[in-house]
Parts: structure tokens; C-alpha cells; sequence
């Protein structure tokens, strides 16, 4: 049987330890050997070009994952996840393609079938192709009892939220017109995605925007709900969650 290592990445862990340490423990209660790994697969420097500085950044987390003694990493960012793909030392899985293999707690089955909110589906430009990926992400959503519609351009015709490429830093006007217009192709007023880049790129352009695990673990999100504040508009505060982050991940464990 395979050991298995979380890589919850950088931005959820910034966004929301709690919804990283709900999902540590669960993963626990199925794989009680997990093991945890906090670090930056180098993604950000090889978006810009440097190439040295991103191999040892990436070197790094595969000395970490190996000593774990993992040959199997569970990702929860999209980013992370085309990285690791091109690593052939051990099987990279979405932890959204992972929730319909093991299943939601039953407890959570059904929660939300009362509420009237519709979600659109942002889904991450950078796993157009990932068509797993799409299907476990309205596979949870259906599985909570919330209902969703598509945009025109969904799944493998998805837009960019805006925050990739390190457009932001590089030039923030066209980064927002792109947030915006983004925006703008959804009919319903909720939001869900899965990346919490995409999410804050739509608060940031007046959406009201969840993270998936926000649905999963949260309250339920009904048509009176406010989203969670953009918590990594703030440095002060990313930083802060992502070291309360290994504070509850160790807990968990």
C-alpha cells in the first residue's frame, strides 16, 4: 500500500487554515500514515524565468516528500499538481479527484439541500485538460446538495481569473479588466472554485466567491450569506494563517 503526503500548497494555507486542518484530519482518518508537507513547489519563479532559483525551490519540496517517505502526494492546488506531474519519483493525485474515490463524511452528505443559492463553477485555466478534476469538483458540490450552473466558457474553456502569470505584480490594470471580465461571464451572483487565487481575483472584482472547501466544511451558503473576507489581500494576514496553518496541521496529525 502506498504512503501517501498532503500538499495543501501556498495560497489555501494563506487563505484558510482551518479548511487545510479539516482536511489533514480527514485524509487521516482514511490514510493514517499521511504525512503533511507545507512548502512552495517554486511555481511563482519559474512563472517569471528563473529557472536556477526554481529548481532549487522544487529540489527542496522532493527532498521533503522523500523523506517522508512518500510515494504518492495528494495536491490541493492546481499549480502544484502541473509541477509535481513532471516528477516521475511518485504518483501525483487532486485531492478533487480524490473525494469521490473515498467519499464526503457522511455526516456532511446532503447538508445544504435546502439552500436556494446557484453557484457558477470557476474552474482553473490551469487544468483545462484535467477533465478528473472537473468532474469531482461538481461531484462534491452535488454530493452537499448544492446546485450549480456552467458559464458559457467552463472546464476545458475556462477563462484565466486574472491572477496568473504573475500578471498581478506586473501589471495590475490589465490583471483587474481581465478579474472583471471574468466576472462577468457568470449569471448567478455565487460563486465556487477550487483555487484560492481564483477566488480572491473574483472578490477583488466584486464577485462573491467561495473556495469549494469553504462549502465542505463551512456553514451553509445560502442567498443571505456574505463570502469570506480576501484574507490574502493582506500580506500580514496570509502570512499569519499559513504559520496558524502547521500549528493546526500538527494537530491534526
Amino acid at each position: 500500500m502506498s504512503r501517501k503526503a498532503f500538499l495543501p500548497g501556498c495560497a489555501l494555507p494563506s487563505y484558510s487554515p482551518e479548511n487545510v486542518a479539516q482536511c489533514v484530519k480527514y485524509l487521516k482518518s482514511k490514510f493514517p500514515d499521511l504525512s503533511v508537507v507545507q512548502k512552495c513547489c517554486g511555481k511563482p519563479t519559474s512563472a517569471v524565468g528563473q529557472a536556477e532559483l526554481f529548481a532549487e525551490r522544487f529540489g527542496g519540496l522532493v527532498e521533503d516528500i522523500k523523506y517522508c517517505g512518500a510515494d504518492e502526494v495528494i495536491v490541493a492546488c492546481q499549480s502544484c499538481m502541473k509541477v509535481l506531474k513532471g516528477c516521475q519519483d511518485y504518483k501525483t493525485t487532486s485531492l478533487w479527484e480524490l473525494f469521490p474515490q473515498i467519499g464526503l463524511p457522511p455526516e456532511l452528505v446532503g447538508k445544504a439541500k435546502g439552500s436556494k443559492a446557484v453557484f457558477s463553477v470557476q474552474d482553473s485555466c490551469s487544468v483545462r485538460d484535467y477533465t478528473g478534476i472537473h468532474d469531482g469538483i461538481r461531484w462534491i458540490l452535488t454530493e452537499l446538495g448544492y446546485q450549480y450552473e456552467e458559464p458559457e466558457r467552463t472546464r476545458a474553456t475556462t477563462r484565466c481569473c486574472g491572477f496568473g502569470g504573475m500578471v498581478v505584480p506586473a501589471n495590475p490594470d490589465v490583471a483587474m479588466r481581465v478579474m472583471k471580465r471574468r466576472v462577468d461571464d457568470f449569471k448567478t451572483p455565487y460563486i465556487v472554485t477550487y483555487c484560492a487565487a481564483c477566488r480572491q481575483s473574483m472578490i477583488k472584482a466584486g464577485g462573491k466567491a467561495w473556495h469549494i472547501l469553504d462549502l465542505v466544511w463551512g456553514p451553509v451558503v445560502d442567498t443571505n450569506t456574505a463570502p469570506p473576507e480576501d484574507v490574502l489581500a493582506s500580506p500580514v494576514k496570509a502570512w499569519k494563517n499559513r504559520y496558524r496553518s502547521k500549528s493546526l496541521i500538527k494537530k491534526a496529525l
